[in-house]
């Protein structure tokens, strides 16, 4: 998982979700615009993080580890248990 680039700032952030609100985009593949950056900022609880690039990356986020999304790359999330979450773009 790559990080957030220096040159870019936050500009929008999410509503906070938990396991019963995620939107269903979320849960299945997707991907930002071009040059759009974000960060998914865990709060309580995990999330499984998909990044579906040549090889698929799997990362559990935890309050303690963030999840960067690349610009136009495919990914997707899923609740382990209890979780609130929120997610910050950047460009």
């Amino acid at each position: 998982m790559q990080e957030i680039p220096k040159h870019v700032t936050a500009y929008k952030k999410t509503a906070e979700f938990d396991e019963l609100n995620i939107p269903k985009g979320l849960l299945n593949a997707h991907q930002t615009k071009a040059g759009v950056w974000a960060k998914i900022v865990i709060l309580e609880g995990q999330l499984q993080y998909t990044i579906n690039t040549l090889a698929t990356e799997v990362v559990i986020l935890t309050t303690k580890i963030h999840g960067v999304i690349e610009p136009e790359t495919f990914h997707k999330v899923k609740a382990l248990g209890k979780v609130r979450f929120y997610v910050e773009f950047y460009k």
